[in-house]
């Protein structure tokens, strides 16, 4: 048995049946080739989007595939293209050191580059689906494809990479188109609040800015075990919203401009009373409420248990289900 602690956020002491880190395409291809993938399998990046249950009694494989690479530049645009193995933030910040501009506001969100990939990750009005141009990869039968960001069905947390029939494609590498000239996205109140502590806009002092909100915001995981945001926001049919608002004229929302209107799932969550509660040894954090905490000792079964429990309030006041981001496994 291989221990999962160092690989989820959450601090989870589970173990999984065999462990296998791979650090190239090739190394992946021969580990197919030999046989050694064998089910069930759960492919995993930084294990920030993790919540283990239980013992995984099967084989969890881990990309380690590396390297930034500037594979095309124009007068006003680059393309990189980046190991689905490398972390996130630092992929952010050598963007911000180069100048690049486009991932900023995704700065401090954990994990991988693979994994951010299939997920769709988003924060202050970006998407990283914004940004992709590519994602290359390698399927359970040795076979390599690459799919174009059209093809890959994105939308909110989603991507083709999140089906069940999909869990057998292996990221390996993903390709950003970025640009060469100050465009910001500043539109979220938070950011422009805290820009305001800055003398100027610049690409550094707007990842600053987005690092500063969410330190504040979030929970340390070497302090508290978290996923960041446990919940997705809900997207409401606009009639069900213009009913709720009649009730909660303060109700903070997103127009989506397609009949639908998104809704903070901290602000549902809080109005239900849960932010700052706790459930034995799983709490929901006090200073943002889309997050769920371990308190120390918790297992995968206390924090659905605090899920379970803050769904349902919510349910009861708004007529409103929240969907969790986390994949529970």
């Amino acid at each position: 048995m291989h221990s999962l602690l160092p690989h989820n956020t959450f601090g989870i002491d589970v173990s999984a049946a065999r462990f296998v880190e791979y650090a190239s395409v090739p190394e992946l291809k021969g580990l197919i080739a030999q046989g050694s993938i064998t089910t069930p399998f759960l492919h995993i990046g930084g294990g920030s989007n993790l919540l283990f249950t239980a013992d995984y009694d099967g084989l969890v494989l881990h990309s380690r595939i590396g390297g930034i690479e500037l594979t095309d530049e124009t007068a006003d645009k680059v393309t990189l293209r980046v190991g689905a193995g490398v972390v996130w933030d630092d992929f952010v910040r050598h963007c911000v050191e180069q100048g690049y501009y486009g991932v900023e506001n995704l700065s401090l969100i954990p994990g991988e580059v693979g994994a951010a990939a299939v997920q769709n990750i988003g924060a202050y009005g970006v998407e990283v689906k914004d940004v992709i141009t590519a994602v290359e990869t390698v399927n359970i039968r040795g076979k390599e494809r690459v799919y174009l960001r059209e093809e890959c069905e994105y939308a909110y947390r989603h991507s083709l990479f999140k089906r069940a029939e999909n869990k057998d494609t292996f990221i390996s590498y993903v390709s950003f188109r970025l640009g060469k000239h100050p465009v910001y996205r500043l539109e979220y109140g938070a950011v422009r609040q805290e820009l305001e502590h800055y003398p100027e806009v610049s690409l550094p002092v707007v990842r600053q800015a987005i690092i500063d909100i969410r330190r504040r915001k979030l929970p340390d995981p070497a302090e508290w075990g978290n996923a960041g945001s446990f919940f997705m926001n809900p997207v409401v049919p606009r009639a069900q919203w213009e009913a709720l608002q009649a009730e909660y004229p303060d109700m903070p929302h997103y127009d989506l401009g397609d009949g639908r209107v998104k809704i903070p799932a901290g602000w549902l969550i809080e109005r239900s009373g849960w932010k700052g509660r706790s459930l034995g040894p799983a709490a929901v954090y006090d200073k943002q409420a889309l997050v769920l905490i371990n308190l120390g000792g918790a297992k995968g079964s206390d924090i659905v248990a605090l899920s379970d429990a803050v769904r349902a309030a919510v349910r009861q006041k708004f007529d409103i289900d929240i969907r969790p981001e986390v994949n529970i496994i």
